[in-house]
């Protein structure tokens, strides 16, 4: 029914599923799988959480949408909360991922405008290769993806990119004086789960307050407890338990979405503080459904759950074990190459092409031993399983890994 009557504008893995809880998903002939993506990191609290459902369940009961022409009970509470959580002054609620990029993109040029004094027009967005920030005309515009950004041109001036993970390019690049600011993935998921450099992102944001331009950081899939910390650009911090709001890196601008609702309702946020976010004013930016009650509800029971059930620490914990694991195939194994990754964002690396079929056919066979992956660039798996996973549960998927790769090899 989705290739007869849906766009073609996805390949998904051959599962049909109707049913989740927790790290399981159930497909339609009842079959249970661990998930071992998440939803790209949209459900880092587990699918179906009972805290954020009966949030959701209740306001959906009591009031659902205002739009933005009137205040609701709902927004000011879950604007406080976030922004006390998160340590900015400000947050600008929004609905997707694609749409936070956007707005950050939006009030970066609108900053170097009003404040920095950059002439009209002209401000200009430096942007890393092989980045991933959503797939709408603005976005893809910064693109270095060929599926993403062919086709779809004319596409939007105003962009520099330059390599992920060099400095000395970026430093070139801010030293023009038009620019508004550098927006980059803390660590590149999609284009494999790339991790960068120890010394990158504080760099990156020393040269950004050295050449007066604006740090974005996009933690649409990084964010919320995912790598093993809060965000990931709190980098090495010391923080035990909850978060003390100590980051190793302090975007300017902070985007955040995916599991901010755990996954259960479009929720997306770009934080800042007043010298930035200010310089939008009414009628300039805006959304129907950014900042509805039942989002501000979601988001304000996903992001105790994150607080309560401490799972920075945890996938912080397991994530160690995981590669440790990994680690172990790589050394027994030609057809793994390479295991990285951060927290519970993880990736392998299988000794093929790109354009090869392995990593594909390699999933295929972990469906059928009872775990859901995707290759993302032909020849990387992604490994991103929900926050809420035991340490059994965790080597019970380690051993569904290893046994697939042993009998394909």
């Amino acid at each position: 029914m989705e290739d007869k009557y849906g766009a073609h504008n996805y390949h998904p893995l051959p599962v049909v599923l109707s049913k989740g809880e927790g790290v399981y998903v159930w497909d339609v002939e009842g079959k249970k799988y661990f998930d071992f993506l998440s939803a790209y990191s949209a459900v880092n609290q587990g699918h179906c959480h009972p805290a954020i459902l009966e949030a959701m369940q209740s306001q959906a009961q009591t009031l659902t949408l205002t739009s933005r022409a009137f205040y609701n009970d709902m927004l000011g509470k879950y604007e406080k909360y976030i922004t006390d959580m998160m340590a900015y002054d400000k947050v600008l609620p929004i609905n997707t991922g694609v749409e936070a990029v956007e707005t950050a993109l939006k009030l970066a040029r609108k900053w170097a405008y009003t404040v920095k004094g950059v002439e009209e027009n002209k401000a200009k967005i430096i942007f890393a290769s092989q980045n991933f920030h959503g797939r709408t005309l603005a976005v893809i515009s910064g693109s270095t993806d060929p599926d993403s950004r062919g086709g779809f041109g004319p596409y939007m001036p105003g962009y520099e990119v330059i390599p992920y993970n060099d400095l000395n390019a970026l430093e070139a690049a801010l030293q023009q004086s038009n620019v508004a600011g550098f927006i980059v993935e803390p660590i590149q998921g999609e284009a494999g789960v790339v991790v960068p450099d120890a010394e990158y992102l504080p760099s990156a944001k020393a040269l950004c307050e050295k050449y007066n331009a604006l740090f974005i950081a996009d933690e649409v899939q990084t964010g919320i407890a995912r790598t093993g910390k809060l965000l990931a650009t709190c980098g090495n911090c010391d923080c035990t338990g909850l978060c003390e709001r100590k980051p190793e890196v302090r975007p300017d601008i902070l985007i955040l979405g995916k599991a901010l609702s755990g996954g259960v309702f479009p929720v997306s946020a770009v934080l800042a503080d007043d010298d930035i976010m200010l310089c939008i004013k009414p009628g300039e930016h805006g959304s129907t459904f950014g900042g509805n009650p039942i989002a501000c509800a979601v988001a304000i029971a996903a992001l105790q759950v994150v607080r309560d059930e401490k799972l920075a620490l945890n996938a912080d914990k397991l994530g160690i074990i995981f590669r440790q694991r990994m680690q172990a195939l790589v050394d027994s194994s030609d057809l793994v190459t390479l295991v990285r990754g951060k927290g519970l964002l993880n990736a392998i690396v299988i000794n093929d092409s790109p354009e090869s079929k392995t990593a594909w056919n390699i999933c295929m066979k972990l469906r059928d031993n009872g775990l859901l992956a995707k290759p993302t660039h032909g020849n990387i798996i992604r490994f991103a399983p929900p926050l809420v996973m035991t340490e059994e549960q965790l080597h019970a998927c380690c051993d569904i890994i290893e046994k697939t790769i042993k009998e394909f090899a």
